[in-house]
């Protein structure tokens, strides 16, 4: 017979699956409740402001896909608290969300279609559900706590095994990369992966391409200046699906912060081996650690 202890311990599992299953939902609905307005607005003639510098592209779309977001979450779940890229952190609920209206902003301005929004849950430090949405292909990336899939089909994360056979995509380096690691230094950097990988693509949204890792359509990405918005739904999507992520501090959280608050990662498909990106990644964190230290 099964003890009290372990029955009860099976119970919470349940709950906490049939709890992030509706936040799951919740996510999912919340991402279709923006896709038509961005597909209207999407390849039209959209006016663009800029944040931090001319490369931090925002749309007046950006925002306001935020706010229906933000609508449709606290209407569902009114115990919710959500950090959003255009509005930062509101309300105070234990659900804590994170919000990008549109990851790959950019492409979305200017007509390329490799953009998406992402929506994630956590409840205390840890991803349970999650939402990846790329409206103009109707892809839906989504997890739970204990599986991820695409569209309502189970997802397999599935790399080739030796790097010189495998495609990687990564932002790496854009203008702020030169400013932190030195132009030469970049560029030598970008260079190695360029010799390494069998194939080098930089489609510009961190969230979309760690969900092409988590379906197998590529082996890996890395990046080195996202925010959380960009990745908590990913990075469960991913793991769900048998892949691995590794965040890299990069100075600027403290060592074993969690791995959606760091500003870097690594992200590989199951049966990767990948060590050259793996040194380059690690030497890009491990120098920007100095800098701050000296």
């Amino acid at each position: 017979m099964q003890s009290s202890t372990h029955r009860k311990r099976e119970h919470q599992t349940d709950e906490l699956i049939l709890s992030s299953r509706r936040l799951m939902d919740i996510a999912r609905g919340a991402a279709l409740a923006v896709r038509e307005p961005l597909l209207a607005a999407f390849r039209s003639n959209i006016a663009v402001d800029y944040k931090v510098d001319l490369h931090d592209v925002v749309t007046i779309h950006d925002k306001q896909a935020e706010q229906t977001i933000r609508a449709f979450i606290l209407d569902h779940q009114p115990n919710s608290a959500i950090m959003g890229e255009e509005g930062g952190q509101t309300g105070s609920g234990s659900i804590q969300w994170y919000v990008d209206p549109i990851d790959g902003t950019a492409n979305f301005a200017r007509g390329l279609a490799f953009w998406c929004v992402s929506i994630a849950a956590v409840i205390e430090g840890k991803v349970v559900a999650g939402a990846i949405y790329d409206p103009v292909t109707g892809m839906m990336f989504s997890a739970d706590v204990s599986t991820s899939s695409l569209n309502d089909m189970p997802i397999r994360s599935r790399s080739v095994e030796n790097e010189v056979h495998a495609t990687l995509i990564t932002s790496y380096p854009v203008a702020r990369d030169f400013r932190r690691d030195g132009r030469e230094i970049a560029l030598a950097n970008m260079g190695e992966l360029v010799d390494t990988f069998s194939t080098l693509r930089r489609p510009g949204s961190a969230a979309l391409s760690i969900a092409h890792v988590a379906a197998g359509w590529v082996d890996a990405t890395a990046g080195f200046g996202v925010n959380a918005w960009d990745v908590a739904a990913a990075t469960l999507i991913l793991k769900n699906a048998g892949g691995r992520y590794e965040p890299l501090t990069l100075g600027k959280v403290p060592e074993g912060a969690t791995d959606f608050l760091c500003p870097g990662y690594i992200a590989t498909g199951e049966g990767a081996h990948y060590p050259t990106l793996e040194r380059v990644a690690r030497s890009i964190s491990e120098a920007r650690k100095a800098k701050v230290a000296a």
